[in-house]
């Protein structure tokens, strides 16, 4: 039975290395920094890293948050792994954690910007940085946006590139790195904050996607297609927005008043989004009171994720919201 089961595995982890390889993220000495925390998903990316684009191609950034008794093992497991795939490791203290506000944005924006660093690092600054993002992330990232940033972009889910970041294991499941890690010999460690209800991507893990496996058991197959066809769909429905902009960064309110509503809708949400630098959800809601400005002289309305609308004698564009002290 150890035999058969062990066959499993190894065409489980061919799988995952073709689909991967044949994605084209990693590629044969181009530079990556992969971001290693330990757990299943990270060694399988790291793993893959190497036998992709060589082990000289690759350095592993692992951050040390000091939350969790176990944190000093985890880099420790990391620090081994590397020495075992012949990979420079490079471990960073994040320091205390905020007192205040969203601990694991804190994190993100530590870990994003310690690799930045590394990755400026390569020849020419040119490496790009890999996450270890799976399938069933995009399912979770997909139905916890939906819950809580209520717009087009919420269905859309990750991206494989944003940037010189990269997300290489969008084609394959949590269940498929794990499979790939034991047949390739490869330790993992888990960390069990990721299934608590603490957060908000816990709740989902543990209770909305197994309650939507009830309902239908293709349930995150299904969620991974619609989210497929939308970004396609998205392709078109930019390209409408870039013929109304033509480049621009502004739009006159008369102009967006002829445009169908839904149309128009997207033209602002577009808008609102590169003045905040990222998605600014809720936007597109507030058309008719951006619509209702009046044109001459000056108006401004403030919106939702720190944008304003701001009209202009007829022409309206949007800026980042000052903060207040």
């Amino acid at each position: 039975m150890q035999a058969v089961g062990s066959a499993v595995h190894e065409v489980d982890a061919d799988r995952v290395h073709e689909v991967v390889r044949s994605g084209g993220l990693l590629a044969a000495g181009r530079p990556v920094v992969v971001m290693l925390s330990g757990g299943r998903d990270s060694v399988c990316l790291l793993d893959l890293a190497v036998r992709i684009a060589g082990a000289g191609a690759v350095r592993a950034l692992h951050v040390d948050y000091g939350l969790r008794t176990a944190s000093a093992g985890d880099a420790a497991m990391c620090a081994e792994l590397c020495e075992r795939l012949s990979v420079e490791l490079t471990v960073r203290q994040s320091g205390p954690a905020p007192g205040t506000g969203n601990l694991q944005a804190w994190g993100r924006r530590f870990r994003y910007a310690a690799a930045t660093e590394l990755a400026n690092e390569a020849p020419g600054g040119a490496a790009e940085i890999a996450a270890g993002h799976t399938a069933t992330d995009q399912v979770e990232t997909i139905l916890y946006r939906l819950a809580s940033s209520p717009s087009r972009r919420a269905l859309l889910g990750m991206r494989e590139r944003t940037g010189r970041l990269i997300r290489p294991l969008l084609g394959v499941t949590r269940e498929q790195t794990a499979a790939y890690c034991r047949a390739r010999g490869l330790c993992w460690r888990e960390d069990e904050t990721n299934d608590s209800d603490r957060f908000a991507r816990g709740r989902v893990r543990r209770g909305l996607v197994p309650a939507l496996r009830e309902i239908h058991p293709a349930a995150e197959a299904n969620v991974l297609a619609l989210a497929e066809a939308l970004r396609g769909e998205a392709e078109v429905l930019d390209a409408l927005v870039d013929d109304v902009l033509g480049g621009g960064r502004s739009v006159s309110l008369a102009q967006l008043r002829e445009l169908p509503p839904a149309l128009a809708r997207l033209v602002v949400q577009r808008l609102a989004d590169d003045a905040a630098g990222r998605p600014s959800p809720g936007t597109a809601r507030r058309l008719e009171e951006i619509l209702a400005l009046r044109e001459t002289g000056t108006a401004a309305l403030d919106l939702p994720s720190g944008v304003r609308a701001v009209v202009v004698r007829g022409s309206l564009s949007f800026s980042a919201r000052p903060q207040r002290p």
